[in-house]
């Protein structure tokens, strides 16, 4: 089952800017959930000298991270079987060239690069442990990443402003 792309998907989409040393969040347009272009376009816009990423989170069901670079763009989806079911999780596996799972395949693993946020104090393995937490919604575990990288409270300023 596709969503339809006038369908709105649950869920939300925050840009996140590292600049001199100050972290912002900001809220990313509705398109961003639904294809991941939008979400890319919008990011790229985006002028600063440091670190400018983007957090999705869709439906309660998977995260994404989003991170342009000059040489293209880093991304790590949650959970590789929400491409069977969202688009925008499709997309991120077209971009990373990696097959969609099967229906079968009931595990979940991440896909792309755990080492996204590295160098903002997120090394890979523990994005890795963050993303195998099956039991927490995809808000928490980009509060927990956001807890790390240090912009906890920035971030969930913006999620109390846009869950009212």
């Amino acid at each position: 089952m596709h969503m339809s792309l006038q369908e709105p998907v649950a869920g939300f989409a925050v840009a996140v800017v590292r600049e001199d040393g100050k972290w912002r969040c900001d809220s990313m347009g509705a398109g961003a959930l639904r294809e991941l272009d939008s979400a890319i376009t919008e990011l790229r816009k985006i002028r600063s000298t440091g670190a400018v990423f983007g957090m999705l989170a869709v439906d309660d069901e998977f995260f994404l991270l989003i991170r342009p670079s000059p040489g293209g763009m880093s991304l790590l989806l949650s959970d590789a079987a929400a491409a069977l079911d969202y688009d925008v999780a499709a997309d991120a596996l077209d971009l990373l060239r990696v097959d969609p799972p099967d229906e079968e395949d009931d595990e979940l693993w991440p896909e792309g690069s755990l080492d996204i946020l590295a160098d903002l104090g997120l090394p890979a393995p523990e994005l890795q442990v963050i993303t195998g937490e099956v039991d927490l919604y995809p808000d928490q575990q980009l509060q927990m990443i956001a807890q790390r990288c240090g912009f906890a409270s920035e971030f969930n300023a913006l999620l109390d402003r846009i869950q009212q």
